[in-house]
């Protein structure tokens, strides 16, 4: 698997709990990723040594399901709007 270079450590907090709220949807995210069974995304990956190294996937996945996760919330939240705002509604 790829590290984390050392000079990007210093762009990144020692804890991402210094920057996100306990409620933030990344924790869920994060949690959620962590119950998934991800065998398959290892098995992927050549064990001899050629190639690129890998990104770790508990590393890689919530980096792209937290931005779709917040844009379905936010189109959840405006069709919850929209609805309460109609005349109909």
């Amino acid at each position: 698997m790829r590290s984390r270079p050392t000079a990007a450590a210093a762009l990144q907090p020692p804890d991402l709990r210094d920057w996100l709220p306990e409620d933030h949807l990344a924790w869920f995210v994060i949690e959620a990723i962590e119950q998934l069974h991800l065998e398959p995304f290892y098995g992927a990956y050549r064990s001899d040594g050629h190639g690129r190294a890998a990104h770790e996937p508990k590393t890689m996945l919530p980096l792209l399901a937290t931005p779709t996760a917040s844009a379905s919330e936010a189109r959840a939240g405006s069709s919850a709007a929209a609805a309460r705002t109609s005349p109909s509604g």
